[in-house]
This record gives C-alpha cells, structure tokens and sequence, in this order.
C-alpha cells in the first residue's frame, strides 16, 4: 500500500466510524465503543508508519483537482512534510487515549453514542487539517471542528453553563473565522492557487503584494482558533463540557489548529516585520495575562484552561522568532502533558461523582483516594513548569533560546524587537507557570476544603491511560530535542545555558514563593475552614485575612460561607486576585463593546419593524376593509334601498346635466 493511501486512510476512518456511530448508536449500542476506539485507534497505527515512511526527508505530496471553478482551482491535495506527519501522531495518541478513557468517563451517560461519534468526527477533521495541501481543504477541517467544538462543550446542555459556554465558543471562534477566510482569499488571489506549495512559492519569489495585510487577517483567525489574545475569553468557559473532550481540544485538535497553520505558512508572516512583531506581542499579552489569571483561579479546570492558553503563548512566541521547530516541538511535548493533566483532573472529578465538583478549595485527602491521578498529575505539573528533566523543560528552552539569538542579533529570521519581547514574557510567564502549577498541586492534593462524597475505585480505563501519558511527559523531550532538527528545518532545539539557568532559576522560585504563601496563609485556614460560618468577622488579622474577610463580606454579606482561606493565590497577587479571576474583566469590555451594542441594535429593529413597518402594513389593509365596508352597506339585498338610490343617482344626473347646459 503507497504511502498517498495510507494518508488518505487516516482521516477517512475516524469518519467513517462517525457516520456509523451517528448511524447505529441506538439500533446496535453494543458496537459503539468499538466503533469509538477501533478506528481511531487504527488510524494511529497508520499515522504512525506514514512518519516512518517520511522519516523526515523530503514532503510527500500528491493532488487531484476537487471541483473546476473556471478562476483558483480547489484541489483534494495531500502535503505531508515532517511536522505534519509527526503532529499527526500526537493527534492519533491523544485522540485514542481520549476514545478509550472516555469509555469509563462517560459509561453511563446515555449521550455517549453521539459523543463519540462527535470526538471521531473532531479527530478526522483534525486530520484533514494536518495533512491538507490545499488551502480550502484544510478551511473545511477548520470549520468541522468549529462546529463538532460547539456540540461537544455543550453535551450537558441540561446546565446553562454549558449552552452558554458552546454559543459562546462557536461565536467567538466565528468572529476570528470571518477575517481569516478573507485572508485567504486574499493569499490564493496573489498566488493563482490554493494549493501550500504554490503559495510558498510565491512568498518566496516576492509575489505577495499586500503581506501584511494578508498575515494579520490570517492572525485573527489563529488567534480565534489557537485562544491568543484577545479571542481567548472562550476556552476557560468551555470547560462545561466533558473533561475528556477538554483533553482532546487543549492538547491536539482545535486550539493546536491555529499554531499548525501559522508553522505551516510562517514565510508569509515572515515577509511582513510587522506581522511578526504583531504576533510577538500577542504572544507576550497572552503568556503574561493568561499565567497571572491561573494563578486566581479555584476551578481546577479553568487553571488548566488558562495554562493551555499560556503555552500556545509560548508557542506563537516561538513563531514570531521564525523558530517553527521550536513551537512545533513544545506542541508535540504540550499536548502530551496537558492531556494527562486533564485526564487526571476528570479521574478527580470522577471521584466526587459529578462533572461539576472541581473547586479545589473543596479538596481533600485526594492524594490517597485517587492516586494514580496523584502521581501523574505531579509529573505533567512537573513538565508543565519545566522543571528538567521533564519534557516540558526541554521545548520551553527551545523556545526562549530560539527568542535570545533573535534578541541578540545572532539569526535574521525575525525583527530584533520580537525576539526581546518574546524572550523577556517567556521568563516571567516561567516563574509564573511554576507558581500557580505549585498551587495547583498543594490545594488538589494537600487541600483542606471540605470531603467530598466516595464514589469508588476509577474504572481501569481510565487510569491505565494515565500512565501511558506519563510515559512521554517524563522523557520525550530528552530524547526529542536530538532528533526532531532532521524531521524539522534543521535548526537547532537543544537548551542553551542561558536561558536554562534563568527560567529553571524563576522556577524554583516560583515554587518556593508559592510553598510559603501556603505555608504563611495555613493559620487562617485553621481559624475559618471552608465551609464554616463566618458571623460578623473583624479585620484584626493582618492584610491577608482582612482581604479574606472583606471578600466574605461584598459576596456573602455579614454572615457567609467561607472560601478557602489557604488559597497562596491571594497572598501572591494581592489587589490584582479579584481582577485576575475574573479574566481581567475581558467578558465585560466585550460585552460593552459588541454584546450591548447588537442588543441595542435589535431593539431599535425590532421597535422600526413593529411600530413603522407593521403601521404602514396595518394601514395598507385598512383602506381595502374600509371600502369592502362601504361596498357591503350597499349590497344588503333590500329592494327599496337599491330604488332610491337609483333615483337619487338619476336626480343628481339631472341635476348636472341642467348644470353644464345651462354653463354653456
């Protein structure tokens, strides 16, 4: 079998079984999980020896023409070069980790059918994207994880939350869609093509008459897609929907999407200064912002939602260097750490028997109860904060070294501006990372919050998965940063001393400031543990527990339930806490500057339509049912009526005929 076949099957079987699940998932519900984790399953295997077969030398190319349409051609194309083979396979891991944990996740949920018809779909449509060679196609994988996204993040759609959280993710992703889509119009129209070589060929011959504009359409698009600023405010909301699904969008599919497209076509933002410097920007807002918003907040979902908000930060950092092994690198290491912290979020969750218990101020004596969670949560923790020898530390490093050579002048791929902005973000978004990866661990695992109810032992499904994804969390990068240069573009991703001393170093003492805020806020735990009432408390205990308090007392009044008094959050971001956890209040400028503005707008078209237009259409049909009126009148039947009138018409006749001859 050729290796154009057996890159055809990859995205083919996924959606076959999608059809077939849709199709059979209540006449026959025996084959559902099958149907759920064979093929995908399958189309790993294939992915995989695709890779092989590629081994990182020269791309494997292969187009047939889709449709004629008499101007830019559309073709069914396939470009699958080092990074798109080997972004497939993370995409195959993670997609079939998802499939089979999602079997014990979601065992009893009667919805399952169509969800996993639904993760088959989203894993085929990711597959599209990565191997397309042809713009348009890849825009229609785009968009079907766009829409499969909003069934998804919505599967609990009894709960408000999560109706809200897909309308708004399919929203917010569309307005970034809109600019995208006329960007690439723009980009074929200059190239004569759709096809990604061609274009890559007329970046690289100058042909691109408008770069700039074109890359920041195309940015808004990725920045919608891959959660950058200021198209983020979706992602941490969408954690309504399964955590399993959160895996899947987080570590390889949709929000990976953007960073793959911009790899993919980086000469075209690089032909704009610009561009990069824009996205460098971007990157730095994101990374910072998002980091300082984990810090505040207390569902343990959302911290992971805005850690992966972060590190495409990194990533899209990585891009504004010219540095696309490097983004490319931490993409493949991210997406196996993050989806092991999600997983082992939803075993947490599992324990307490909702999807809805994940406020790690509830937390307590987690460590025991779910100690696979425990164990490989700390090492994807561990990698999250790159901390060696863990993979994460090695992809982190590649990208802040790749920013330091653009810093100081020693490559050429990007303007010297990005390469500072990117480096100097990078290393406080490390020290940052570290701290609220710290705090995340001591209030899931060391919490003092309220017990919550056992639920049993977690289903083997779910935690053999676990262990699968702490295999590459803790040695990938060892071994990756050696060998991903010969599948990549040859530049170098190994750590440089510099940067290695200076992040690890931010690390540590991130985790250090974090421990001892712990540690410092521990008495008022003693003295207002969670869910004690509080009555009429005063403020005689220092900064941090008058803080405490006067958040009691704006929320709950005199008399209130405490949160958890041990949260290191509050101590390490003071007067910024309440701003960070409510996302910097970007929902609120959003709302002022489009929610109210549109509702305003409907009001006045409904007030036109209801008082103007319905007026003229009330009045157009008066006029007709005032003369049927008048015409009924006449023609009641009565004999003697039509008489008179008859002779009152022929006086009046007379009467005018008299007139006019006697005029004349």
């Amino acid at each position: 079998m050729t290796t154009t076949t057996l890159a055809v099957l990859v995205p083919l079987l996924p959606f076959l079984a999608a059809v077939a699940g849709l199709l059979l998932g209540r006449t026959a519900p025996g084959l559902v999980r099958p149907l759920a984790v064979l093929p995908t399953l399958a189309s790993l295997v294939l992915a995989v020896l695709v890779a092989v077969r590629q081994g990182g030398g020269p791309a494997i190319s292969a187009a047939t023409e889709l449709t004629p349409t008499g101007s830019i051609p559309i073709d069914l194309a396939l470009y699958i070069d080092g990074f798109a083979a080997l972004t497939a396979v993370l995409v195959g891991v993670v997609a079939t980790c998802v499939q089979i944990y999602s079997t014990g996740y979601l065992r009893d949920d009667p919805r399952y059918p169509s969800y996993a018809a639904l993760v088959s779909l989203f894993t085929s449509a990711m597959f599209v994207v990565v191997y397309s060679g042809d713009l348009m196609v890849l825009l229609v994988g785009w968009e079907v994880m766009g829409i499969c996204s909003y069934f998804l993040v919505g599967h609990y759609w009894e709960t408000p939350e999560a109706r809200t959280a897909s309308i708004k993710a399919f929203l917010v992703t569309k307005l970034g869609d809109v600019p995208f889509l006329i960007g690439l119009f723009a980009l074929a129209t200059d190239a004569g093509s759709f096809r990604i070589t061609r274009v890559l060929d007329t970046v690289a011959s100058g042909g691109l008459h408008h770069p700039t504009l074109i890359a920041l359409l195309l940015l808004a698009g990725v920045a919608g897609k891959s959660a950058q600023f200021p198209l983020h405010t979706w992602l941490p909301d969408a954690m309504a929907g399964p955590t399993p699904v959160s895996a899947l969008i987080h570590a390889a599919t949709m929000v990976a999407a953007g960073v793959y497209f911009v790899a993919r076509l980086l000469p075209v933002f690089q032909a704009s200064a610009a561009a990069m410097v824009v996205l460098a920007v971007m990157a730095a807002v994101t990374m910072v912002g998002s980091a300082l918003a984990a810090l505040a907040q207390d569902d343990i979902k959302r911290v992971l939602a805005y850690s992966t908000i972060g590190q495409l930060g990194y990533m899209t950092g990585a891009l504004a260097v010219g540095a696309r092994g490097a983004a490319v690198f931490h993409l493949l290491s991210h997406g196996a750490f993050k989806a092991l912290l999600f997983l082992a979020a939803g075993v947490i969750i599992h324990a307490a028997g909702t999807n809805s218990l994940a406020a790690m101020s509830r937390m307590t004596g987690l460590r025991d109860r779910v100690p696979d969670a425990f164990w490989t949560m700390t090492v994807a923790l561990l990698a999250l904060a790159a901390i060696p020898p863990f993979s994460g530390f090695f992809s982190k490093e590649s990208v802040l070294g790749a920013a330091e050579d653009t810093a100081t002048g020693h490559t050429a791929h990007a303007p010297g501006s990005a390469g500072w902005i990117v480096l100097v973000s990078g290393l406080l978004t490390a020290l940052l990372t570290a701290a609220y990866a710290t705090r995340l661990w001591l209030l899931a695992f060391r919490g003092r919050g309220t017990e919550v109810p056992e639920h049993g032992r977690q289903p083997l499904t779910m935690t053999a998965v676990l262990w699968v994804l702490a295999i590459p969390s803790l040695a990938f990068g060892g071994l990756a940063y050696r060998v991903l240069p010969a599948w990549f573009d040859g530049r170098a991703l190994n750590p440089t001393l510099t940067t290695s001393v200076l992040s690890t170093g931010l690390a540590l003492v991130g985790i250090l400031v974090t421990y001892g805020a712990w540690r410092r806020t521990s008495p008022l735990a003693a003295r207002f543990p969670m869910g004690a009432v509080v009555a009429h408390p005063d403020a005689e205990g220092g900064a941090v527990e008058a803080e405490a308090i006067a958040d009691h007392k704006r929320v709950y009044g005199d008399v209130a339930y405490a949160p958890d008094p041990a949260d290191p959050g509050r101590l390490l971001l003071g007067p910024l806490h309440r701003h960070a956890a409510a996302g910097f209040h970007l929902d609120a400028v959003y709302s002022a500057l489009f929610v109210r503005p549109v509702q305003a707008g409907a009001s006045l078209v409904r007030f036109l339509d209801r008082e103007v237009v319905d007026t003229y259409v009330r009045g157009a049909a008066a006029l007709p049912r005032l003369l049927g009126a008048a015409v009924r009148r006449a023609q009641n039947g009565n004999v003697q009526t039509y008489v008179s009138a008859l002779l009152a018409g022929t006086v009046v006749l007379t009467v005018a005929v008299l007139l006019v001859a006697t005029g004349a």
